[in-house]
Formats: C-alpha cells, structure tokens, sequence
C-alpha cells in the first residue's frame, strides 16, 4: 500500500467535496476525512445512501456533513455552476474535491461495443468529470492550498482487451488532469491522479463476479493516498497518477 503516515488532524478546517460518496471508495474517503477533521460534502445519486453516510458521520460527533444528490448521467452543466456557487456561498471555499464516481459500463469485444452503454460512460466518466472540474476550479482557487483529484484505472495508462469504454474513458481522466495540472502549475491547484488498484468493491465485484474477495485489499486500505493528497504534506504533488497499492 502507499506509504504515508497519517496525521489525526492533518484534515481539520478543510472543506472537501466527495463524488459517489454513498458507497464504496467514496464512501470510505469521505467518512475517512470526516474523522479527521474536515467537513465532508457527499455527492450521489442515491439519496437514501448519502443519508446513511451522513447519519455515520453524525453519531461520531463530527462536522456536520452537506449532502448534494445529482446523477452525473442527467447533470447540465449548469446544476454544476449553481452546486459550486453554492459551496462558495455557504464555506466562503472548496479545499478538496475527489471526483471518485464512475461507471463500468459493460466488458465486451470492442466489435460488440453498444453505443449507448459507450456513450453513457462517456457522459458520466469524461464529460461530468470535465464540467465539474470546470466548475470546481474558482472555487478551489478560494483555498490557500487546493488539491483536485480525478480517479484513473489501471486500464486508463494500458488498454485491456474487452474493457473498451471504460479503459478509453480512463485514458480521458488522466489527460484531464494532465491539462488542468499544467494549465495550473505555479498557483495554489493541485491536481493529481489516484489508481485505486484491486479493491472489494461493488464496481469490482461486477466485473470479476468469480473472484475471490477476501485476496483485495478493502476501500479502507487504499485510504493512506487519499488522506496524503488531500494533506498539505503533498502540495507540491501535481500532474502525477500515483497508485494506491
């Protein structure tokens, strides 16, 4: 796993937004920097899932969390202008932002490729994520040290064989990143990658249904990267795609 050792209170007075933060990675990410000190914003589709996280949240006595229900499949780009104001408005700035949500689409031979899954998993895996960078970014620039954080795949630096759409819409995430990162170099924006790498989640399960679960490393024991980025200790991190495991 990455290596970083992590401070209690190494996320306290920090505002950071979390997408698909009802389950899985996002869901561990966000109830992880809550714990150690920020106030989390919990992006989803599923209204009743974002509950139950901020509910956790709640009974550990820590800052009380936002909640934002948006389907990034049906979101304009407007509901992501209006969703950045607003945090400005209501914590005067946005410390972090982990754009975790994505969607796996199906494994097929690429001949077999249907247009609308393709289509759908660009939607939500490169133009969403586009948009709420684009929104994102002002209000990011409101914090002394801002990091934004895309989430890529192993198949998003490799090409994999029956994993087209969504190994194709990896490769767009990192040359998001890559822009926004160069684009941004010399201000106070971070912006890097993670790579998750083999984890037990719903996601992984769909895609390796036969596999033996108890051999991946759980959401919890990829968190050292994400509290890291998140940090100060890692200002200086811009551009790279880092492996979680």
């Amino acid at each position: 796993m990455f290596d970083y050792s992590i401070n209690e209170n190494c996320l306290v007075n920090k505002t950071i937004l979390v997408t698909g933060a009802g389950a899985g990675i996002g869901k561990e990410a966000a109830l992880t920097f809550a714990k150690l000190g920020a106030t989390v914003i919990l992006l989803g589709k599923t209204v009743s899932k974002l509950e139950s996280v901020y509910d956790e949240i709640i009974a550990l006595d820590l800052a009380e969390p936002a909640i934002i229900p948006l389907d990034l499949k049906g979101a304009t780009k407007k509901n992501y202008l209006d969703m950045s104001a607003t945090i400005a408005s209501q914590f005067g700035k946005l410390d972090g932002a982990l754009l975790n949500a994505s969607m796996l689409g199906e494994l097929t031979p690429f001949t077999q490729i249907h247009e609308q899954i393709f289509e759908d998993v660009m939607k939500v895996n490169v133009t969403a994520q586009y948009l709420l960078a684009q929104a994102l970014i002002p209000t990011l620039q409101l914090a002394e040290h801002a990091s934004l954080v895309f989430t890529s795949s192993s198949v998003g630096s490799q090409g994999r064989a029956f994993w087209g759409p969504y190994s194709v819409s990896k490769f767009a995430t990192e040359g998001i990143m890559q822009v926004i990162a160069d684009e941004y170099e010399n201000s106070n924006l971070r912006t890097n990658a993670i790579n998750p790498g083999a984890t037990n989640t719903a996601m992984r399960a769909s895609a390796y249904p036969a596999e033996d679960k108890e051999k991946l490393a759980t959401a919890a024991d990829i968190m050292p990267l994400y509290v890291y980025l998140m940090s100060n200790d890692s200002v200086t991190i811009n551009g790279q795609t880092i492996n979680a495991q």
